[in-house]
């Protein structure tokens, strides 16, 4: 398991790297991110993919509406429900953050070798096609879990 164990403490330095000037705490982020890649959603299962519970995510719902990020509408297909949704000014807090990760992903390498960097691309274009997938499918799962009752586990969502 060691290429999993290094793999996880690169992440792990990754997010410290990355995390150091936070405008919005990493939950926050992931749930933009997920409205972002999946569009507008119910709260409870926002709640279920975050791992969190429906009350917490219902107050950072509600914060992320007093900064204008989020926006709440009816469910076309049920009016009792509510469906937290991004808004542009949600958009572009997303793009920039992800925009100030990126340059500091940009600089931790950049005193890497060249080579280094070249093998680091390499391998990294040849598994993140697979790992996308495999997560992309977990926030079903993770629904699925959540309607049964059961917890779901806490996803890192640094560079959501």
């Amino acid at each position: 398991m060691q290429p999993a164990n290094d793999l996880l403490d690169v992440v792990a330095l990754v997010i410290r790297g990355v995390s150091d000037n936070r405008d919005l705490s990493l939950t926050a982020f992931a749930v933009l991110g997920s409205l972002d890649r999946l569009g507008p959603r119910r709260i409870t299962a926002l709640a279920t993919a975050e791992g969190v519970s429906q009350p917490s995510m219902t107050q950072l719902i509600q914060r992320l509406e007093q900064r204008g990020l989020v926006a709440r509408t009816s469910d076309p297909t049920d009016g009792r429900v509510a469906l937290a949704g991004l808004t542009p000014a949600g958009r572009e807090a997303l793009a920039a953050r992800r925009a100030r990760n990126a340059a500091r992903v940009a600089d931790l390498l950049a005193g890497l070798p060249a080579d280094d960097v070249r093998d680091l691309a390499r391998s990294l274009a040849a598994v993140l096609p697979a790992i996308r997938e495999r997560v992309g499918r977990e926030p079903m799962a993770m629904a699925v879990a959540g309607a049964s009752g059961r917890r779901a586990p806490r996803q890192s969502p640094a560079l959501a």
